[in-house]
């Protein structure tokens, strides 16, 4: 499977925003992704990190938990900078 780049050489559009909610929030990526994995989505921080660096692709079912979690819209996630 081909993974196509989104701009800048990053695998997904969200991760910039997921960084940005995330510390307006005062979590760490470790404290994101203990409150994903109480969601039911198993992730780690060093997932949330290679996600807001943009190294890893985020499917559509996560940006869901990312949504519920970060407690905003998951269109603000996918909001050019």
């Amino acid at each position: 499977m081909k993974l196509y780049k989104y701009t800048g050489g990053r695998c997904n559009a969200s991760g910039q925003a997921i960084r940005k909610h995330r510390e307006a929030l005062g979590l760490s990526q470790e404290q994101l992704a203990a409150k994903l994995q109480l969601a039911g989505l198993n992730i780690n921080q060093k997932a949330i990190s290679r996600v807001e660096t943009g190294e890893r692709v985020v499917p559509d079912f996560e940006l869901i938990f990312f949504s519920e979690a970060l407690d905003v819209p998951i269109c603000t996630l996918l909001e050019s900078e």
